[in-house]
């Protein structure tokens, strides 16, 4: 490739990232004209990705389309570790069962935005499960102490006097010898991810490859405005959420997180974002919009336009709609029992738990007795939430 054809490729590639460490290096590795491997590694440490991580997934993507190779790491063998990015204690780590389980919803969801026969998927385990404790030692042999205690996470720790353990120390340094093991190019990640793939940088210098480029994408705030979308925090859209849940969740965005989502999540023309942040869109409108556009990216145009008219027939008239889903019970049902048939709770806990908030409605009144039984033909709605309704028949 021509030398100003890298660069305007460097140009578009880089453009919503939040830093490129460094173009010129992109510009240097493109010019080259071979595909380059664009690395992302994400342990599955929840079984749902969220909109947070299609933001990295769709500048894959754009990798992917011009040409380049991308490689979904799945991290199962650092899972087992735990990522202490962004923690003030220690993370728990996951079960080989809650490993797998996890893996397998990964890849079906990647494939929502990447194309699944131009995506190399790997496993870090394949190659990790084979260093030996000579091996683990030559490679934390490349890398200090001190530079290892430059991460922010680990100083504040250190600071406050919280414990800080020997096998999360090693975390930044498995990761980055990821990056030699696949002898990646780019590697891509959150913000907060900057540190690790720091390390893989000079990791791979010091097996004597080329540095990989790191490109952070900037994190996405959850819908509460405040914390990064994430499942732990419940603030969280999934990719594979239905779409009336999609649409209502993101309605219940604030106007100014509105625009952000606006720009990191679609690829509404400049013309419609001066009208929505000019407000000649109105806020409610413009909010119906956002949530239609990205239910249609997952879902299809008419699941989105469904999607709307669900909302506005329940949240904005107050009416249910006609076309809830139906399920039948031959007899009287403990509504715990029942909201797990509808999958309106994963576990009888949850459901105490939801009835305890007084989230569970029957026919409109709010139900708070753990030993409520739902009666059909007497009783005929049950709503869980904001967004969870079923009629109920004999």
């Amino acid at each position: 490739m021509e030398a100003e054809a890298a660069k305007e490729q460097t140009a578009e590639l880089s453009r919503h990232t939040a830093e490129v460490i460094s173009a010129a290096e992109l510009t240097a590795k493109l010019a080259e004209g071979r595909p380059l491997r664009i690395k992302l590694g994400m342990d599955p440490t929840a079984p749902d990705l969220h909109l947070g991580h299609s933001i990295t997934l769709k500048k894959l993507r754009d990798f992917q389309q011009r040409g380049h190779t991308v490689i979904f790491l799945v991290g199962d063998f650092t899972a087992m570790i735990g990522d202490p990015t962004g923690r003030s204690e220690t993370r728990k780590p996951l079960s080989p069962e809650q490993i797998r389980e996890n893996a397998a919803t990964y890849q079906r969801q990647v494939a929502l935005i990447l194309d699944p026969a131009k995506t190399e998927v790997r496993f870090n385990s394949e190659w990790m499960s084979q260093v030996d404790t000579r091996k683990l030692i030559e490679i934390a042999a490349k890398l200090s102490v001190a530079r290892m205690l430059e991460r922010d996470d680990f100083e504040k720790r250190l600071a406050s006097q919280e414990p800080l353990f020997l096998h999360e120390i090693l975390y930044p340094l498995i990761q980055g010898y990821d990056s030699v093991a696949l002898q990646a190019d780019v590697e891509m990640g959150g913000t907060d991810q900057k540190f690790n793939m720091l390390v893989g940088r000079e990791l791979q210098r010091a097996y004597g490859q080329a540095a990989q480029v790191v490109m952070t994408m900037p994190l996405l705030e959850g819908l509460d405005g405040v914390r990064k979308m994430s499942k732990s925090y419940g603030n969280y859209v999934g990719l594979t959420d239905s779409p009336e849940e999609m649409f209502g969740k993101l309605m219940s965005i604030s106007d100014r997180l509105m625009l952000r989502y606006f720009e990191l999540l679609t690829n509404t023309d400049e013309a419609t974002m001066a009208a929505v942040k000019s407000g000649a869109i109105h806020p409610m409108e413009a909010k119906k919009r956002l949530a239609g556009a990205i239910v249609a990216e997952y879902h299809g145009a008419n699941a989105a336009g469904r999607a709307r008219e669900f909302f506005e027939t329940r949240f904005q008239r107050h009416e249910v709609p006609a076309d809830i889903p139906v399920f039948r019970i031959a007899d009287e049902m403990w509504v715990c029992e029942l909201m797990k048939q509808l999958r309106f709770a994963s576990s009888t806990s949850e459901a105490r738990r939801l009835l305890n908030q007084g989230a569970v409605r029957v026919d409109g009144e709010t139900i708070a007795d753990v030993n409520f039984r739902f009666v059909p033909g007497a009783h005929k709605i049950l709503e869980v939430g904001r967004r969870r309704v079923a009629r109920i028949e004999r």
